[in-house]
């Protein structure tokens, strides 16, 4: 594992000149390592040069900016993210195989990636560089959200995360009041950020194909957040949403006195889960810690 904290070799004043395409073709480094992508690891990786720039690209001006990745595989979006402007990449990979893999791009990198080993949800990145520093990443679709959980919890860390989801997670992330698939995830993602769609991708684009299509988000600390508190809003989310059907004087009744809680912050104790905005949801969030602020702190 080489030195996430090491200075960089390359003056972050520079620009970097670093070719993804001199380096042998992602297929062959497959081929060569043996590195089948696992199932239990949730990869599918993304071997297009011209896709993983696309997506390095859309992270916005990453001049100073240390570019942390989270799953390299076999290289591709490392590769991408290494042409930019950051002064440093540091890739986390879990997957033993790839470390060697990866070696050719250290390389190649002259001081500027570094690869730690070791599982992302254990990882604090913040701890792995100094500011500014953005995320950028095609994730292991199993460990997505929780892992996007974890960074919303600190975004202002962050200048952005730049992510690859699963369309019907994306379409989560963004959902506005009323519609399908506005939840508990559309309500905490864009109480602390500012997040859009960039653009998607089809299963072909990548290596196994997966079955279903997938989305590049980029969210940006929200400026101004509703005042709330996390584990709060977590709790009324969770009882909110869970019965997301019922109305919320029924659903929230696990909470305590629902309709007085309703009251309080003037929601209508007839009103569903997917009707109530993030600024209500927050309201909701304030009123129930100051009720329960032992537990809830």
């Amino acid at each position: 594992m080489t030195d996430p904290t090491a200075a960089p070799a390359t003056d972050s004043a520079a620009t970097p000149t670093f070719d993804p395409h001199a380096l042998p073709p992602l297929r062959d480094v497959i081929a060569r390592f043996d590195l089948g992508a696992k199932k239990s690891l949730g990869q599918n990786f993304l071997l297009d040069l011209n896709l993983t720039g696309r997506i390095a690209r859309s992270a916005g001006p990453m001049k100073g900016v240390t570019a942390i990745e989270v799953g390299p595989g076999p290289g591709g979006l490392t590769r991408a993210l290494l042409a930019t402007d950051a002064v440093k990449v540091i890739a986390i990979e879990r997957d033993r195989r790839f470390i060697e893999a990866l070696q050719d791009v250290v390389d190649a990198a002259a001081g500027r990636l570094s690869i730690v080993e070791a599982d992302a949800l254990t990882v604090d990145p913040e701890a792995l560089a100094p500011a500014p520093r953005a995320i950028v990443a095609n994730l292991p679709y199993n460990v997505a959200t929780p892992l996007l959980l974890g960074w919303l919890a600190r975004i202002d860390s962050y200048v952005s995360l730049t992510l690859m989801f699963q369309k019907e997670v994306a379409d989560r992330l963004v959902a506005r009041p009323g519609s399908k698939a506005y939840g508990r995830l559309s309500v905490i993602t864009q109480w602390r950020s500012d997040a859009r769609v960039l653009f998607n991708l089809p299963p072909r684009a990548f290596t196994p194909p997966p079955k279903v299509e997938s989305t590049v988000v980029q969210l940006t600390p929200r400026a101004n957040p509703e005042p709330a508190d996390w584990k709060a809003l977590e709790q009324v989310t969770a009882a909110a949403f869970g019965q997301r059907r019922k109305m919320l004087r029924q659903s929230l009744k696990s909470l305590g006195n629902a309709e007085a809680l309703l009251e309080e912050v003037g929601i209508a104790p007839t009103a569903r889960a997917e009707e109530i905005d993030v600024a209500g949801f927050a309201a909701l969030a304030r009123a129930h810690r100051a009720r329960n602020p032992v537990e809830t702190s």
